[in-house]
């Protein structure tokens, strides 16, 4: 950081070719596919991902892609604890889910009005969430964080990167062979930025009067991209938030096993509300006080799901909806959560 905590860009290798070694697609919408988890694996899709894995190693052995692009971070790291963050004298976390659908697009401000963007919608979203940040008054995004790459969440960064200062940008060790995919490398390449590795242990830093970590991914090779989500949870005095990108059961699982505290006021429901994600255990373990579904009205998967509704109307949890209360704003004073809107309800299809 500078002498005014502002965080510097880091300059990419020179030389370094952000194409993706497949097949290019000419289309722009990559296919997101909602399917219920397989018991049994299927073993030619296991050893089709240790090839691509394979292949993607022996391309930063040769150069094309670069191993800066995603640095190691250490792994000591302990996140068990729960630390709780300084509560400035006035000051506020305001949490926006900004409505762009089936699609997620979060941004933070903090108390000392840092800025934080998790997600940017699809790529038709990305001028939508441009002037969300604009009315906002904001022309410096001091962490951008791209969960995983699937269109519905990194579709519309490249757009927000070409259009704001950066300061650091933060995904996961996950590629794909997808033109959204490489829109996005694009756009880091031509600001002179790099991508820091979300992972499991890793200290975003965003406001030293609060405390954000990831809390997954915690292990890689996984089948489906939606593990590889870089999971935050963001601690201001007494109150957190847990977003959790479209984490599914094995990426719950996989944090309940490492015994992170999970315990959160507000939950980002995981995948916009699948039966896939928010299993009885990982709810029980966050325990929230509120709950919010980030999904498209009449979207043709059926989110949220039955189950998921179910789950959350058992346990008395206030469920806010951008299907049904449109763009949703938190705000925290450290002590206590007040939303710009009344919650949903906990109807799903067919019901």
């Amino acid at each position: 950081m500078d002498s005014q905590g502002s965080i510097l860009k880091l300059p990419l290798t020179q030389g370094l070719s952000w194409r993706i070694p497949a097949q290019r697609l000419n289309r722009r919408k990559d296919e997101i596919i909602d399917m219920p988890r397989r018991k049994n694996r299927n073993p030619w899709k296991r050893t089709l991902t240790v090839l691509v894995y394979g292949v993607i190693a022996l391309l930063v052995g040769f150069g094309v892609l670069d191993s800066d692009l995603f640095p190691q971070t250490d792994d000591d790291r302990d996140i068990r604890e729960n630390a709780t963050g300084m509560i400035s004298e006035d000051g506020e976390i305001t949490v926006h889910f900004i409505d762009v659908g089936q699609a997620d697009s979060i941004l933070v401000i903090t108390p000392g009005n840092r800025v934080m963007l998790v997600d940017a919608g699809n790529n038709s979203d990305g001028e939508l969430v441009t002037e969300y940040l604009a009315n906002q008054g904001i022309n410096r995004i001091d962490v951008v964080v791209g969960t995983h790459p699937h269109e519905d969440h990194i579709g519309g960064l490249d757009t927000v990167i070409e259009n704001f200062d950066i300061g650091k940008i933060y995904m996961p060790k996950a590629v794909t062979a997808t033109k959204t995919f490489e829109d996005v490398l694009k756009s880091v390449k031509n600001k002179g930025l790099k991508v820091n590795t979300a992972e499991a242990g890793v200290d975003i830093g965003l406001d030293p009067q609060l405390t954000s970590v990831f809390l997954a991914p915690n292990s890689g090779g996984y089948e489906d991209l939606n593990n590889y989500s870089a999971v935050i949870k963001l601690t201001y005095g007494s109150t957190s938030f847990l977003l959790s990108g479209d984490a599914e059961d094995l990426s719950e699982e996989e944090m309940l096993q490492k015994g992170y505290d999970l315990k959160a006021d507000v939950l980002k429901v995981g995948h916009h509300g699948s039966s896939s994600s928010t299993t009885e255990e990982f709810l029980s373990e966050v325990d929230p006080e509120f709950a919010v579904i980030m999904a498209g009205k009449g979207n043709e998967y059926g989110h949220p799901h039955k189950e998921v509704m179910e789950r959350l109307e058992k346990r008395g949890i206030k469920v806010f909806r951008t299907d049904q209360n449109g763009t949703i704003i938190a705000k925290s004073d450290g002590n206590k959560i007040e939303f710009n809107t009344e919650p949903g309800d906990y109807s799903y299809p067919g019901k």
